[in-house]
């Protein structure tokens, strides 16, 4: 299986993810944020479940911060992307949940 994990490294989730699938690739979205076209892709797969309202980068974020469309939210604070998102097989998930993962035939 080919796979990339979209996440942050300091995230427990997606350290979780990681070793779960040791073969996938992972890229930190801090370190290279994801591109306009990732980000447009994403949002068209998951929509507004893409950003993370539970994060502490959201809730520091003023009314008028938090008004801005996702993909402009996502560009300025990478953080805010729900994570992990993950590449795999021409399909893309959305977290490390027990439905991810079986889908994902590790579960």
């Amino acid at each position: 299986m080919t796979a990339t994990i979209y996440g942050i490294k300091t995230c427990d989730t997606c350290r979780k993810a990681i070793k779960a699938m040791p073969h996938a690739q992972f890229r930190d979205i801090r370190a290279a944020p994801l591109t306009q076209e990732e980000r447009t892709e994403f949002l068209a797969a998951f929509g507004d479940a893409l950003i993370n309202r539970a994060s502490t980068t959201w809730r520091g974020l003023d009314d008028a911060a938090k008004e801005q469309p996702p993909q402009d939210l996502l560009a300025q604070h990478p953080a805010l992307m729900k994570r992990p998102v993950i590449r795999a097989n021409g399909a893309l998930y959305l977290g490390w949940k027990a439905d991810v993962q079986k889908a994902l035939g590790i579960a």
